[in-house]
């Protein structure tokens, strides 16, 4: 199964952000994940098209992008235009999920759902087929730098054997407390995908910490 390493943006030092990607892409990163709120469905307000545009230009990376936001299907159009690969949604602010999944593929770009915490898995059992990816939250959105949630383990573990079951070859990603501590339990409850942003941005030697991570991500003895 294939690790990626997602650096979050949302950690990074925006008057060098640059910088900051091209140190993403020397480590090694797979994706660079950006995070979209709309202060409304998380307590915060961070980035829109523009930031995707201008990350777009700086790097040839997949832009894996969360919507954390309410009516996510405002932004389809201006967002896939901006550049962004995948276009993740919230089950929780999607009625209209199958919908809104087909759109986004519509429209160019890998079709992602994603639950919080408290939203059980099997909410996406219908839909499994259309997905490119299911993210797991793993912490409540909204913040950086949060504890990651023990419970969400057999979480990813279910979300594993659902899509195993369907057949399916979606992503699992998993967004939030990912770090040396956790990322290999994670990994061993079935993720492939994982967004770090603190456990990079806030590191030593940022680029060198996504290679451990992803070394992280196989069986000892």
């Amino acid at each position: 199964m294939t690790v990626r390493i997602a650096p979050s943006i949302l950690s990074a030092d925006f008057a060098r952000l640059a910088d900051e990607i091209a140190m993403c892409e020397a480590g090694g990163a797979d994706w660079i994940h950006i995070d979209v709120m709309d202060g409304h469905f998380v307590p915060n307000l961070t980035f829109g098209a523009k930031v995707i545009e201008t990350v777009r230009k700086l790097t040839d990376l997949p832009l894996d992008v969360h919507l954390m936001v309410l009516a996510p299907e405002k932004y389809f159009d201006s967002f896939a235009k901006a550049g962004a690969t995948t276009l993740t949604i919230h089950v929780e602010t999607a009625p209209h999920l199958h919908r809104q999944l087909m759109k986004i593929k519509d429209l160019g770009c890998r079709a992602g759902a994603v639950v919080n915490p408290a939203t059980p898995v099997d909410t996406l059992s219908d839909v499994v087929q259309d997905l490119d990816l299911l993210l797991i939250m793993s912490v409540n959105p909204g913040f950086s730098a949060q504890s990651f949630i023990p419970a969400s383990l057999g979480k990813i573990a279910r979300a594993r054997e659902m899509l195993n079951a369907a057949r399916s070859v979606a992503d699992l990603e998993v967004d939030g407390g990912i770090g040396r501590a956790t990322i290999r339990d994670v990994w061993r409850a079935g993720a492939n995908t994982f967004v770090a942003g603190n456990a990079i941005f806030g590191a030593k030697d940022p680029r060198a910490e996504i290679a451990v991570l992803r070394k992280l991500c196989v069986e000892t003895v």
